[in-house]
């Protein structure tokens, strides 16, 4: 079983960065491949970005390709989004979600384990 803890969010204005950071418990983190989702309320969960154990295959939606970077440390148990050149329409929840199975990377209920979820906020 794998516990997911996200931190890094916070308020920042169009056009800056922030990284999120998402703390794993259990010893088979390398085992999970891992992904990060935002929501807000009313609406369904959007996939952002992928990678798998080895971080050898990374996957982003289109609307944040080219600005965001995931990655993961798996020494550390931690997955990694690196947010740039933000926009007020990245406003959302940001979750972080593994599973050991892939059947679709971008479907939320791929995932068996979710955090809480980190608040990012952008201004105009």
């Amino acid at each position: 079983q794998v516990q997911l803890v996200e931190s890094g969010g916070g308020l920042v204005q169009a056009g800056g960065s922030l990284r999120l950071s998402c703390a794993a418990s259990g010893r088979t983190f390398s085992n999970y491949a891992m992904s990060w989702f935002r929501q807000n309320p009313g609406k369904e969960r959007e996939f952002v970005a992928a990678i798998s154990t080895s971080a050898v295959t990374t996957y982003y939606a289109d609307s944040v390709k080219g600005r965001f970077t995931i990655s993961r440390d798996n020494a550390k148990n931690m997955v990694y989004l690196q947010m740039g050149s933000l926009k007020p329409e990245d406003t959302a929840v940001y979750h972080c979600a593994g599973t050991q199975y892939v059947s679709s990377w971008f479907d939320p209920q791929t995932y068996r384990y979710w955090g809480q979820g980190t608040q990012v906020t952008v201004s105009s």
